[in-house]
């Protein structure tokens, strides 16, 4: 299994030894922690629960703390889980490390992208604007809604004003330029979403599947 969390901690450029420059975003990666283990038998899938990132105890409510104390591992702040084929080559409380991963890895990271608070149409769907003149009265609006009549309202789906960003979304068939399993780091090469501090899902990416 080739999956980890991590959190980002920013964006800086590495060079080859011909020279070239590659951005790479630095990802703390790990070590997570084998907190459950689900079944088909008893869950209808097979999977393994993992935790990240050490929380104090009075951060946690009661049931959280059950379900820690209950696995007998050190709380953590993330838990997610991660679909294995076999449950039977983890145990409980075993740690998973940056390791699993090598240079030249493609895989697919997912995270919460920046929120932007909600924004006119302009910012948030790239629509052109109005005549800057001092006859229009009409700069940043946008634009007609529906037919008056009929249909009389507004389809959905329709593009408008909004929330925008804090979305899941997943950056596919990235490349690890480098592991250091020494610092857990992995250098993954271009961009990645969310802010700097931001959890991150890493997994292998599909397209090596």
């Amino acid at each position: 299994m080739k999956n980890i969390l991590g959190r980002k901690i920013g964006m800086t450029q590495v060079f080859t030894d011909d020279g070239t420059v590659i951005p790479v975003t630095v990802v703390e990666a790990g070590p997570v922690t084998v907190v459950q283990k689900k079944t088909v038998e008893k869950d209808g899938y097979n999977a393994i629960q993992v935790g990240f990132g050490d929380v104090s105890e009075r951060k946690l409510n009661k049931p959280l703390k059950g379900h820690f104390d209950k696995a007998e591992v050190e709380y953590k702040r993330f838990l997610r889980e991660f679909r294995v084929d076999n449950v039977e080559d983890y145990e409980i409380g075993q740690e998973i490390k940056v390791d699993v991963f090598e240079d030249g890895d493609k895989v697919d990271v997912t995270g919460r992208s920046k929120g932007k608070g909600t924004q006119g149409v302009i910012k948030r769907h790239n629509f052109g604007r109005g005549p800057e003149s001092h006859g229009s009265k009409y700069h940043r609006g946008g634009g007609a809604r529906s037919a008056a009549a009929y249909p009389g309202r507004v389809f959905k789906g329709r593009k408008g004003p909004g929330r925008m960003g804090n979305e899941r979304v997943t950056v596919q068939n990235l490349e690890i330029v480098k592991v250091d399993a020494d610092r857990n780091l992995l250098l993954i090469k271009g961009a990645v979403p969310g802010p700097k501090g931001g959890l991150l899902i890493i997994r292998e990416s599909i397209y090596n599947k």
